[in-house]
């Protein structure tokens, strides 16, 4: 870079001095400090997009290792799976190899039937209890909620009343 010292300043608007001359010397100056100004702006723009540009070819390559490792694994669980199925497959294939004589619907649809029936029964005793009314006496004195509050009415129910905090009182 150049090397501008403070004596070749004073030689160079000492020049400037005599070749502008004092009337337009301000205005050559005002016009020299905005270009100069805008030429920082300038390369500082450049700069900035150069680095924009360097991470953004950095986030593709990352996106693209992301991606690739992704679909190994998606494969490894694939495989995984297909090889389980498979397992499976072999074991109710031995599994009716060995019992032939059994229906494999008649057990298990006997005991569907009877869970579904408890099921539905213990669904009608809850709903039964969900739904009963219980007296009004019985709620204030167990501390029930008498309605529903909304999450504002909460929050402003112990909210402080006044903006100021407490006086101190010392």
């Amino acid at each position: 870079m150049i090397d501008l010292g403070l004596s070749k300043l004073a030689i160079i608007g000492v020049v400037a001095l005599v070749v502008i001359g004092p009337e337009k010397l301000p205005k050559v100056a005002r016009m020299a400090g905005t270009l100069y100004g805008r030429a920082q702006r300038y390369l500082h723009d450049v700069k900035s997009e150069v680095s924009r540009e360097i991470e953004l070819e950095e986030l593709r390559n990352l996106q693209k290792n992301v991606q690739e490792q992704a679909q190994s694994i998606k494969a490894d669980v694939e495989n995984s799976i297909a090889q389980n199925m498979a397992e499976v497959e072999q074991v109710f294939r031995d599994d009716d190899h060995h019992h032939p004589h059994d229906l494999p619907g008649d057990h298990f649809s006997s005991t569907k039937v009877e869970e579904q029936s408890r099921k539905a029964k213990e669904f009608r005793r809850k709903r039964l209890v969900r739904t009963s009314a219980v007296p009004l006496w019985y709620k204030q004195r167990n501390g029930g909620r008498m309605h529903v509050v909304s999450g504002a009415a909460r929050v402003a129910r112990f909210r402080p009343r006044n903006g100021k905090p407490p006086a101190s009182f010392y």
